[in-house]
């Protein structure tokens, strides 16, 4: 898996937020802007399994990334990408804008005409907001038409049921967060006079 980290440097990982994988890359990425670091590979998500991702998309940690086009056929060989029906906005942390959305879905294995099998695969689908793509320059518009709704990011993780709903997104602590949260622990820490 270190294979796919080759354009960062030692030492850093690969933890975005959804902010920031839908505007510092995404939103890039639609509008043909260059992506430093250029980590997310581009790849048709829907030939492949999940677990046919490693080697092909950027792994960090149990979790995948990749860039690819929007569309409505979600199956694979050996099954299908299905809807949870959940919808989140991505919003900005600085003003609370909506800048995009992230779906929800779950594989099963299977065909979808008979259910198909759950799976614990999850993907989070990442596309720009219509605002986000409309607030190109009219111009841009006139001349050709974009197509920033047809990029999305892909995250593909096996959710892990014996795994503590904590809300984090899967995101771990850095060493620096672990001894920041535990100063609040020193409140109780009698020490020697």
């Amino acid at each position: 898996m270190g294979d796919n980290n080759v354009n960062l440097p030692p030492g850093f990982r690969f933890y975005p937020s959804d902010e920031e994988l839908v505007v510092h890359f995404l939103h890039r990425k639609a509008s043909l802007l260059p992506c430093h670091p250029d980590v997310i590979p581009d790849l048709d998500l829907y030939p492949y399994d999940p677990w046919e991702l490693d080697g092909k998309a950027l792994a960090e940690g149990n979790q995948w990334y990749y860039y690819s086009r929007r569309t409505q056929n979600r199956v694979t060989s050996n099954g299908y990408w299905n809807p949870m029906g959940i919808e989140e906005a991505v919003v900005t942390s600085s003003n609370n804008k909506r800048v995009g959305m992230k779906k929800f879905y779950v594989f099963h294995i299977g065909e979808a005409h008979d259910g198909g099998s759950k799976t614990n695969w999850i993907m989070q689908e990442y596309l720009l907001s219509d605002s986000a793509s409309s607030s190109r320059s009219s111009k841009r518009k006139t001349q050709q038409k974009t197509d920033h709704s047809k990029w999305v990011i892909c995250r593909v993780y096996e959710h892990n049921d014996n795994d503590d709903d904590d809300d984090d997104g899967g995101i771990e602590l850095s060493c620096l967060d672990e001894v920041f949260l535990s100063l609040d622990d020193l409140e109780e820490i009698s020490l020697p006079n």
